[in-house]
């Protein structure tokens, strides 16, 4: 296709993808839906406008690399340690025995046992995004039953990525007779890939994404993540794996690296727009039409993801001994399906496995699930007090107290000149604090001093997020960067109204202006300067404290 028709077609796509997105976003709903309708709205199947397809769809796969690249970057290791056997053998059972149910569901329902495979498998996953979101709106994102689902959807993220491997060989493979060496040739290929890449990214990357921040320049480090997330997803597909696979294992290894957080921050906005692009281009596939001819199958589609696996998983969350009101809450936010559910129904659009008529059922069943997922958390709360109360007297899981982690505690955004007086202060009023500073060198100190630090820049969310501003008493912002400073203090006043936010500034108007968005108070460098030179002129002169602190506070007053 020639330039002109790429730049329009890519025009639409995101013009339609930011309509749906605000459309689902006044509406208080997950911008995924926004995006599946944007796309229909510019399908073969409405009227209108019919964006180009396979130009989409090409596009859409860097948003499924940045997509993967950027769910393994946030999986919490430390949220499965936390809530141990419940996350592994739990979210396992789950899985398989969801995919094991539906399957046999979706064959009495007259499908094959091929398309009611990959129906199983797009049941079974539930997504980390949706529930932090509900959980969140609800003030439960350090709840148990919040701390268990998180630690379950991380397990089903592995879970998935093996039924990729398994799911793309049994909708290629045409003969059963060569179908168990096809699938041994894919599982070897795929541990092969994991042995070289596993090793090597976790010795390199941590030491190249060091390497780089010392740089200290913000394009150099988000094209450098950019191609990285491109680089080991490219390697994943010259061994026949899966681009979603390669791109996930990546993510994975940059966890370990600590700059996971920079990483993710400066991929954020491009991670958003092509992924974006990439539900666009599942939304263009959907026939409307199809929905109207196969009601039932929508509603057991429906069915099989909120009750059957909510369910389940209230089963399972039991049968660990957890308490009935825990139980009930983590499989109400477990009921629900997103991301890797579209990707794997994608795989079976592209393999030929599934019918258009599937395809359909499975993504509107998908999106249903998001608009019920917080009712049916609000609805799950009575059930799960009344379980408890007949529960009572069970033994609960060890470790089940809430974990209370970050809390009351000060952060402290930039260690320069200014933080680090700061920071003395609070240090020795022996208040938690936790400091955020870019420079390697500084960050590498503090770590050998015993301080609690992270590296990388104040104004990413994602950082401020692990340094507990939710929870957190106190903000110092002492960085000179007013723009960053205005960032964080947006973004803190938004995420924690009861914050005390303190923050540096070299203007009168920089100053006016963060006081109005979100800042307790703000400190013009310049004028507690000229303040205390003239305090000591003052006592020089043995005027008494008294009338020092009056004439203070009356130049401090016009000032403001």
């Amino acid at each position: 296709m020639d330039d002109s028709g790429l730049y329009v077609t890519l025009a639409a796509a995101l013009a339609a993808a930011g309509i749906g997105a605000l459309g689902a976003s006044l509406l208080r709903q997950s911008v995924i839906l926004g995006y599946l309708v944007a796309g229909m709205a510019i399908g073969p199947h409405t009227p209108g406008f019919v964006a180009d397809i396979p130009t989409v769809e090409d596009l859409a796969d860097i948003g499924v690399v940045l997509l993967m690249f950027a769910i393994g970057l946030q999986l919490s290791f430390r949220d499965v340690r936390r809530v141990g056997g419940i996350a592994l053998l739990g979210g396992g059972a789950q899985v398989v025995i969801t995919l094991g149910a539906v399957t046999g569901l979706g064959m009495l329902a007259g499908l094959g046992w091929l398309p009611a495979l990959f129906l199983g498998a797009v049941v079974s996953n539930s997504s980390s995004t949706v529930l932090s979101k509900v959980l969140a709106d609800r003030g439960e994102i350090e709840s148990l039953h919040a701390r268990v689902a998180l630690a379950w959807s991380t397990v089903q993220d592995f879970s998935t990525i093996i039924l990729v491997v398994i799911l793309t060989v049994l909708a290629e493979d045409g003969s059963t007779a060569s179908l168990a060496g096809d699938l041994l040739r894919a599982v070897g290929l795929a541990v092969l890939y994991l042995a070289i890449v596993i090793p090597a990214g976790f010795v390199l990357l941590p030491r190249f994404f060091d390497l780089v921040a010392r740089l200290g320049s913000t394009e150099v480090f988000t094209l450098s993540a950019v191609v990285v997330a491109l680089g080991i997803s490219l390697l994943a597909q010259l061994f026949g794996v899966s681009i979603a696979l390669g791109a996930f294992v990546g993510g994975i290894l940059v966890n370990r690296s600590d700059l996971s957080h920079e990483v993710l921050g400066q991929l954020n906005p491009l991670r958003d727009i092509f992924a974006g692009l990439f539900f666009v281009s599942v939304g263009m596939l959907i026939d409307p039409r199809v929905l109207l001819d196969a009601p039932a199958l929508l509603l057991l589609s429906v069915a099989a993801i909120v009750v059957l696996k909510g369910w389940l998983s209230v089963g399972i969350t039991l049968a660990f001994r957890y308490p009935g009101r825990t139980a009930v809450l983590t499989g109400a936010v477990l009921a629900q399906s997103a991301e890797f559910s579209f990707l794997l129904a994608r795989l079976g659009t592209d393999t030929g496995a599934i019918s258009s008529e599937l395809f359909g059922v499975m993504l509107a069943a998908a999106a249903a699930s998001m608009v019920l997922s917080p009712a049916v958390l609000a609805a799950a709360d009575p059930l799960g007090r009344a379980l408890d109360r007949r529960l009572r007297g069970r033994a609960r899981p060890p470790g089940e107290a809430p974990d209370p982690g970050l809390a009351n505690h000060a952060i402290l955004a930039g260690y320069g000149r200014v933080g680090r007086v700061v920071h003395r202060a609070i240090r020795d009023q022996a208040i938690p604090v936790v400091v955020i500073e870019q420079d390697a060198e500084t960050v590498a100190a503090l770590r050998r001093d015993g301080v609690t630090v992270f590296q990388g820049s104040a104004s990413n969310p994602v950082l401020l997020e692990r340094a507990g501003i939710r929870t957190a008493r106190a903000l110092v912002v002492a960085i000179p960067d007013p723009l960053s400073a205005r960032r964080i203090v947006t973004f803190a006043r938004g995420a924690n109204p009861a914050i005390d936010i303190v923050v540096r500034t070299h203007s009168e108007s920089e100053r006016a202006f963060l006081e109005e968005h979100g800042a307790d108070e703000a400190v013009l460098g310049e004028l507690e300067l000229a303040l205390e030179m003239s305090r000591h002129t003052l006592k020089a002169f043995r005027v008494a404290e008294p009338a020092v602190a009056a004439i203070l506070a009356r130049m401090r007053s016009r000032a403001g």
